[in-house]
């Protein structure tokens, strides 16, 4: 797959407006969740303006972070100065990630999984990069639990959204496409965020973590899902 990324907009909005939004409605509570459990080599796929560097912990060794969109890039390679841990930030694309067979001990995919042009293929190379045992840490919206809210983003991935939102789509259901790339989905907890009265296309998040096995793949069976209150 080739190509380049580019969403000049849309990364403007999100490092100046839709990033620190998030911040102030206390998604930093979800990314120490996601990252709380990481060591060793890690490589964060998506990693759009760096958000989640400065919460790496120190038991981490390096994290390497690919980015595809130039300007989040650039933003990223300065957040990257003052991370805790050795930050290197590199182009890629998730669905042809620029590294060898077995490069890291853990992933980190946090909210761009819905913007992936194929998730089948990209969390199939984010397996492959992944050692034998290794950990796909993840953070995404997905679809809604309720059918009407699912109408509703299916309705805007199919107009506006993605040409919007950076190649955004509101319906993907992740968690099955995570199981379905090979791996074992060890940990899910589904919730709403941000809190609001009104139902929202991008409020049903998912959190978990997920195994590569280490031998041959098999039929992953259902995790158990808890959801937050």
């Amino acid at each position: 797959m080739s190509g380049r990324i580019k969403h000049p907009v849309f990364a403007r909005i999100y490092a100046r407006y839709a990033g620190p939004s998030l911040e102030k409605a206390g998604i930093g509570v979800h990314r120490d969740r996601l990252l709380a459990d990481l060591s060793g080599d890690v490589i964060e796929v998506g990693a759009g303006n760096g958000l989640n560097f400065p919460r790496y912990p120190h038991a981490v060794d390096r994290v390497v972070a690919v980015e595809p969109e130039p300007d989040l890039r650039a933003l990223a390679e300065r957040a990257a100065r003052s991370a805790p841990v050795p930050v290197q930030v590199v182009e890629g694309r998730a669905e042809a990630l620029p590294f060898p067979d077995g490069s890291f001990d853990a992933a980190v995919a946090c909210l761009m999984l819905c913007s992936v042009a194929d998730q089948g293929i990209a969390l199939t190379e984010i397996a492959r990069v992944l050692r034998p045992g290794g950990t796909l840490h993840f953070f995404e919206h997905v679809q809604a639990g309720t059918a009407g809210m699912r109408r509703v983003q299916r309705a805007l991935d199919a107009t506006v959204w993605p040409l919007f939102a950076g190649g955004c789509h509101t319906a993907r259901d992740t968690a099955a496409a995570i199981a379905a790339a090979g791996f074992t989905v060890t940990e899910l907890d589904c919730f709403e965020f941000p809190e609001s009265r009104i139902p929202l296309p991008i409020q049903t998040h998912i959190l978990g973590t997920a195994t590569k096995p280490s031998a041959a793949p098999s039929p992953s069976s259902s995790p158990t899902r808890s959801s937050s209150p």
